[in-house]
């Protein structure tokens, strides 16, 4: 019996989310971002650019955490450009295993970017030189990224693809870089790809017209029916370049609740919805952006009813105007905050009061010593955050003081 295909989470928020003009994170809240991503069943993390010198120590730290069995089973992906040197140099400064290459594949980008100094044929052996050298060197995961393929030309698109999976390429990540497609263009195109080439398909899609869910579903639907696997491509809170990236807890809830999903397609059955409240509130204050109050399944009015017919029909059953439960999500737990004395660690503190913030924490130190070289780390941790440290931040700062160093420093 024919294996039936499947769809995967690829959460780029360290990626493209973190690219959101104006807002950005720290290495430290990059860090954190992964960790919620393996507690979530989330497969792929595309944590950043190995060949970006200031990346370099965090993205180590990562893969030094992966093989503690700290970030496990989720996989570090990079990103970088489909040139010779970028493999070269993601793979001087990092011990990246899995990459993601990527290179325009539109007539308007090649003409806009390249400015005549690159034709179609050129593309298309600058990505296959980088490819046969990322294999060469060992890199286990190899993906093309098509840059704006969904304005490119459908033919050319499946030359593309194919001249990448003939040099070693294990999927084609279709970038619908400006939101320019709908949902039936992109299951269309997405559908022809995908039965011609027969390749594991990314989609990565984004919102400038406000269709970036539905397009990163239909896509992947297309791929499923044309016979491959599809890895969708969300960030966390939907944010990302311009008008932002299909976001993580939409997509999920698409698949398990949309009248033509649920049950039809396989999503990875790692994924945990449980962890979608404390992602997307870690990433709204680490982003220092509140989530939307209509944003689904975590905004404030998610689960909210004021209208008389809404609220007497959500109390007599909830599924009267709830499609699934916010306990899933892991909401509905009250929120304490505390309103008298309270004492923080920050870039000033003292050993008295750090041991207190610890000791609530449950946290205990063998001696003076060992106490101390953790003030230390989550002084710099406050100074590179610029935020007061959440508990879950300071945890790791005791549990992995050694890489929490390392995601710390930055050298010019």
């Amino acid at each position: 019996m024919k294996k039936r295909p499947k769809i995967y989470i690829l959460d780029v928020t360290n990626r493209d989310g973190v690219q959101t003009s104006r807002l950005g994170l720290a290495k430290l809240q990059k860090t954190m971002i992964n960790l919620y991503l393996n507690e979530m069943g989330i497969y792929q993390s595309e944590f950043g650019f190995p060949a970006t010198h200031h990346e370099t120590n965090y993205l180590n730290a990562n893969l030094e955490l992966a093989r503690k069995g700290a970030l496990k089973p989720i996989i570090l992906s990079g990103w970088i450009r489909a040139i010779t040197q970028d493999v070269q140099l993601a793979l001087e400064l990092t011990r990246v295993e899995h990459l993601n290459l990527s290179i325009s594949t539109s007539e308007q980008m090649i003409r806009g970017k390249f400015q005549g100094r690159k034709d179609r044929d050129d593309i298309i052996k600058l990505m296959t030189g980088a490819v046969v050298l990322a294999r060469k060197k060992g890199i286990k995961t190899i993906g093309v990224n098509a840059e704006d393929a969904s304005r490119s030309d459908i033919d050319y698109l499946i030359k593309f693809a194919r001249a990448a999976r003939e040099c070693g390429a294990a999927r084609i990540r279709y970038c619908d870089t400006l939101g320019f497609d709908d949902p039936l263009t992109i299951y269309e195109r997405v559908y022809q790809l995908a039965n011609a080439v027969k390749i594991p398909i990314e989609l990565h899609c984004h919102n400038d017209l406000g269709m970036v869910v539905g397009t990163s579903v239909m896509g992947a639907k297309a791929a499923n029916d044309a016979g491959c696997d599809a890895y969708i491509n969300t960030t966390v809170n939907g944010m990302g370049e311009r008008a932002g990236n299909a976001d993580l807890v939409s997509v999920i809830l698409a698949f398990k609740y949309s009248s033509g999903l649920k049950g039809k397609y396989i999503l990875d059955e790692r994924v945990k919805l449980s962890g979608a409240w404390k992602i997307a509130k870690y990433a709204a204050y680490a982003f220092g952006l509140p989530i939307p109050i209509n944003q689904p399944g975590v905004g404030a009015n998610a689960f909210a009813h004021e209208s008389g017919i809404h609220a007497d029909g959500a109390l007599k059953d909830r599924r009267n105007y709830e499609l699934y439960d916010f306990e899933e999500l892991g909401r509905g737990d009250p929120e304490v905050i505390e309103t008298g004395r309270k004492i923080t660690a920050g870039e000033y503190s003292g050993i008295k009061g750090f041991r207190n913030v610890y000791e609530k924490l449950e946290i205990k130190f063998k001696n003076d010593r060992e106490a101390t070289k953790i003030l230390e780390l989550v002084r710099y941790a406050n100074v590179h955050t610029q935020k007061p440290l959440t508990n879950d931040e300071l945890c790791f700062i005791a549990k992995y003081p050694d890489s929490a160093k390392k995601i710390f420093t930055m050298l010019p």
